[in-house]
């Protein structure tokens, strides 16, 4: 229980500092969408990879 809270906290600040970044590189509303989408998959792949 604790490793899926701690990777709902790690999650969470990471899409943060993703939404951080690229407000700072200036891109659009669609390509931050897509930042995280892609961010919130390799979260999910992680977490998968780690039920092993």
């Amino acid at each position: 229980m604790e490793g899926i809270l701690a990777l709902i906290v790690v999650a969470l600040l990471g899409a943060f500092c993703v939404r951080w970044a690229a407000a700072r590189m200036r891109l659009t509303v669609p390509a931050r969408g897509g930042v995280i989408i892609v961010f919130v998959l390799v979260v999910l792949a992680l977490w998968g990879q780690s039920l092993d």
